[in-house]
């Protein structure tokens, strides 16, 4: 007998989305992550949920409406990690003509019926076009979310072990073997262990070609490797609206808030060939990217003003449907006779990721005992409220020596887990030793324990955005205070 169900290589978006399904389906699973959750391009997305302009040059109203829908209901499951936001597109001589603009949008307004509607402003008396160029004069708003992409994937895995699965992080699959059951080699935190599972999921991203050729032993899918890149700069606005900027060739780069003093702009990119293990941004661009920006915002910015860059690199689906179709992803199920099931993960955007998992636990399905999906409706953890400025409020309440400022970061964090994630605090001398302005020992207690954070790294850069406004002190005092809790 296995001694698992499921057998989850990846702790991506995907990888613990599937894993979450699969446990609230009653199957034990495993995940194994040979990093940190969401350390490759989960981390790295463009935070944007229910955002495809394709959709209406190419008339996929089908697939529009899907992708809304999917973004409603993430909104519906965290409101602490996905929130609504007003897209602001301002018009430019050399980009889509106005009229195309507004029938487009219409269309939008009438897919998603839940969200504010469209509405044309005139950027000479309205606040979004206060940091813009004189010659911006009008643009069009309509509504979209944003979300936190790396605390999706670590409150997934959260959820999925609260049901039941075992979450391997720092373990790395070297070798599979195919029978009736899976045989799977790790060497997690340095021992070498084996492991068996009736089915396998490949949830590894970037890495499916190459996890297939080496570890497979497959053919591996038909996939290109795509490099993804976006930049942090000085906060250009003074609002939490993203701007939608109509760049050359009609391509569409957006400017975003990030974190309190940053904005984040992006992306650029091409296809990707070199080392996984050596992804870095490409002069090009950055400079394409400050470009773009600097056709709109008043305050310009060269490529030496870049605070930081994030870089990716996806998979994407070989499909001679065109790149739309592309957005939903991939879940390929190898099925041979007498032999285990696996099934292969990858593609599709950040909208998609729950879709996706529940595409390839239905796959898989005719496997087990028949268990439903039930991933549509339920909530995520600490999402379990409906007005984010009333739970902050509750924060306050409950935690009235915090301020207003971390209650509410605090909240979007965590949500409702608040109170977990500060334990048995009851005065501020409880929080313990801060680092940086953002981060407390209890926080840390709590992420270590409960959400697998192993390095200061996994905390700064992962678990939070604290990473680009702590000192090398405060980074210092962390990893020693890590070790002391360890």
């Amino acid at each position: 007998m296995a001694d698992y169900d499921l057998a989850v290589i990846g702790g991506g978006l995907t990888g613990a989305s599937i894993a979450r399904d699969a446990a609230g389906r009653g199957l034990k699973v495993v995940l194994f992550e040979q990093g940190d959750l969401a350390s490759g391009a989960s981390s790295a997305s463009s935070r944007l949920m229910g955002v495809d302009f394709g959709a209406l040059d190419r008339r996929a109203f089908t697939g529009l409406r899907r992708s809304l829908l999917e973004r409603d209901r993430e909104v519906h499951a965290a409101p602490h990690l996905v929130r609504p936001v007003r897209l602001v597109i301002p018009l430019h001589p050399e980009g889509v003509p106005a009229w195309q603009l507004r029938f487009g949008l219409s269309v939008h307004d009438r897919l998603s019926p839940e969200r504010g509607a469209s509405e044309r402003l005139d950027l000479s008396h309205h606040e979004a076009g206060f940091c813009l160029q004189r010659p911006f004069g009008e643009a069009f708003e309509f509504s979209g979310a944003i979300a936190d992409d790396s605390r999706l994937v670590v409150l997934n895995a959260v959820d999925a072990a609260a049901r039941g699965a075992e979450i391997r992080t720092g373990a790395r699959c070297v070798r599979v073997d195919r029978d009736a059951d899976w045989r799977i080699a790790v060497i997690d935190r340095g021992r070498r262990k084996i492991v068996t599972a009736r089915a396998l999921a490949s949830a590894v991203g970037a890495w499916t070609a190459q996890f297939a050729e080496t570890v497979l032993r497959l053919p591996p899918p038909p996939l290109r490797l795509v490099r993804e890149t976006q930049i942090l700069v000085r906060r250009l606005f003074d609002h939490d609206r993203v701007y939608v900027l109509q760049h050359r060739e009609g391509r569409l780069v957006f400017a975003q808030p990030y974190a309190e003093d940053l904005t984040l702009i992006g992306t650029a990119g091409g296809e990707f060939r070199g080392d996984l293990a050596a992804i870095s941004a490409a002069a090009t661009d950055v400079v394409d990217l400050c470009s773009a920006a600097n056709r709109f915002f008043r305050e310009q910015i060269s490529p030496g003003e870049v605070v930081a860059t994030i870089c990716a690199v996806r998979a994407r689906p070989v499909n001679a449907s065109g790149d739309g179709a592309q957005r939903f992803g991939v879940a390929r199920l190898d099925r041979r006779y007498g032999e285990a099931p696996l099934v292969t993960v990858f593609g599709g955007d950040l909208t998609f990721y729950r879709d996706q998992a529940e595409r390839a636990l239905d796959a898989l399905a005719p496997f087990y005992a028949r268990a439903p999906s039930w991933t549509a409706a339920a909530r995520l953890p600490g999402g379990d409220f409906d007005s984010l400025d009333d739970q902050i409020l509750a924060t306050l309440a409950r935690f009235p020596f915090l301020t207003e400022r971390e209650a509410r970061r605090l909240t979007l964090a965590y949500g409702t887990r608040v109170v977990d994630a500060l334990g048995g605090v009851r005065r501020r001398e409880d929080l313990g030793p801060a680092f940086g302005s953002d981060l407390v020992g209890a926080e840390v207690r709590y992420l270590m324990a409960v959400e697998w954070a192993r390095t200061p790294d996994d905390i700064l850069r992962r678990r939070s955005k604290s990473g680009l406004s702590i000192s090398a002190a405060a980074r210092d005092a962390l990893a020693e205070f890590m070790k002391s809790v360890a």
